[in-house]
């Protein structure tokens, strides 16, 4: 075991364990139902939820993240509440309005796009219609690494003038685009490994599209964070503390990085969120948006990723208490509501799948 503050033992530990199932509005990441273990400690809750698909090497991290925000607690923070993006799921454009009334406030909005099975065309909807549902938005899309450096720098430049055209409903390429809005906020992930990003960014350098690379997978899923950053891969770095190790060790590498940070959620529960804004309200201000606006200040901090608990049917905290504000979620800690968390918890063999899972993870701690 590492020298920080943790358990007694491993007993100790898993008598603290409740495995939730929470139920989901929309499918995401393939699932409709979402499992964390959350675990009680002395110094507040933590969560663990690596996906199915995480080895245990790399789902080590995440149990290093809750048994820091539950035996420490969050780091200082820096700001009272973290301003926030709406998520845009890969559905049809009819549907992005309703998505968007989940998520009050917000005036950043990410849009997943590469979705398998959907064309251009169909991000271009939806992108356009989420700036029909907020005019003003600034957008972001993610395409999880799904393009080829062809595909992304093609991408990029039809959803950038897609976001500056003064007609947002007139598909780009039948007339003249306005070139004076804000364009895309960034890309994020567009595509799968570190070189295919260094080589993207030189072709829109060299294409003149003026529109940040943002890495994601290239950060949490790799041996060396440090690694895309340094390469020339990206402008942006998108983080979740679950990943990272938790909220420490995320300050710890974006300080590294030296690029404005985001920081996501990992589709987490309220508890998992909770850590994630600690961590966004620890983190520095100053470098809010990369390119400066006029709306930044000493204390921006990128929109962070955080404002997914609008994908669930039902959480672990009672609806209202810890929500959405115009458009920030509030820095405090999250305890789960002792009659939801019972309501939700799952037996038999799904939860011991987890304490078995959390066993052999503390063994590599």
């Amino acid at each position: 075991m590492t020298s920080v503050p943790g358990p007694e033992s491993i007993d100790d530990l898993l008598a603290r364990v409740h495995v939730v199932a929470l139920p989901m509005r929309v499918r995401f990441r393939g699932i409709t139902e979402r499992e964390v273990a959350l675990i009680e400690g002395p110094a507040g809750w933590g969560e663990f939820g690596p996906f199915g698909e995480y080895d245990d090497l790399e789902s080590t991290h995440w149990l290093a993240s809750a048994l820091e925000m539950a035996w420490q607690g969050p780091p200082p923070a820096l700001r009272s509440r973290v301003p926030v993006n709406a998520t845009v799921p890969a559905v049809a454009a009819g549907d992005v309005a309703a998505i968007l009334d989940r998520f009050p406030g917000c005036m950043t909005v990410k849009v997943k796009v590469a979705e398998a099975g959907q064309q251009l065309v169909d991000d271009v909807a939806r992108v356009a219609a989420v700036l029909q549902a907020r005019p003003g938005a600034r957008v972001r899309v993610d395409a999880n690494g799904a393009w080829s450096v062809a595909e992304a720098a093609h991408a990029i430049r039809v959803l950038d003038q897609a976001v500056r055209a003064d007609d947002v409903a007139r598909a780009p390429g039948t007339g003249p685009v306005s070139l004076d809005g804000p364009g895309l906020e960034y890309a994020e992930q567009p595509c799968a490994t570190v070189e295919e990003l260094v080589q993207l960014r030189e072709r829109l350098a060299a294409d003149g599209v003026h529109v940040d690379v943002a890495a994601d997978e290239s950060i949490r899923r790799a041996e060396d964070p440090l690694r895309v950053v340094r390469a020339g891969g990206a402008d942006r770095a998108v983080v979740k503390v679950a990943p990272l190790g938790g909220p420490r060790r995320l300050l710890a590498v974006a300080a590294e990085l030296g690029v404005p940070v985001t920081v996501s959620s990992a589709l987490d529960s309220a508890v998992g969120v909770a850590g994630g804004v600690a961590a966004a309200a620890a983190m520095p201000g100053g470098a809010g948006r990369g390119r400066p606006g006029p709306d930044d200040d000493d204390n921006a901090i990128p929109a962070a990723g955080l404002g997914t608990g609008g994908f669930f049917v039902e959480d672990v905290v009672e609806p209202g208490t810890f929500a959405l504000e115009d458009g920030c979620l509030p820095v405090r800690p999250v305890a789960p509501d002792p009659a939801r968390l019972e309501g939700l918890r799952v037996s038999g063999e799904v939860r011991d799948w987890w304490l078995d899972r959390i066993r052999r993870c503390y063994e590599l701690l």
